[in-house]
């Protein structure tokens, strides 16, 4: 009886870790976000910079619109994605991020290095991460 106890259990605690994202969930990055916040290893940059940008999100693809045109696939887990560039200047690179979606601002953090997840949406001391805060257009 133990036995069969502990084996409901253990798949029961396997069940309630961070799964990752469902359809639906994912679907509420769906749409087109202009960014209206957007900073550099902890400096703030100005409006100008970035006021012609916009990001597009279907599903698992993007299109990130700036000086050029970025495509490419991004595959999401609990809070963080991954961006793998497939078109554009970033096409072979790949991008780690954190992601929050609240009232209607979808907030990423991204590690340009690719080499571990941000922990915090914090860019201070930190030259290789990017945070951008977009509004849903």
């Amino acid at each position: 009886m133990r036995y069969i106890t502990f084996i409901y259990l253990f798949f029961f605690a396997l069940g309630c870790a961070g799964p990752p994202k469902t359809a639906s969930e994912q679907h509420q990055l769906n749409g087109t976000w202009v960014p209206v916040k957007q900073e550099i290893g902890g400096k703030l940059l100005p409006f100008g910079a970035f006021e012609k940008q916009q990001l597009i999100i279907l599903d698992s693809g993007y299109t990130f619109t700036a000086e050029s045109v970025d495509k490419g696939i991004v595959k999401y887990t609990a809070d963080k994605m991954d961006i793998y560039g497939k078109e554009g200047v970033n096409k072979g690179k790949h991008f780690t991020a954190l992601y929050k979606l609240e009232n209607d601002h979808l907030t990423i953090c991204y590690n340009l290095m690719g080499d571990g997840y941000p922990e915090t949406f914090e860019t201070k001391a930190k030259p290789m991460y990017f945070l951008s805060v977009f509004k849903k257009n």
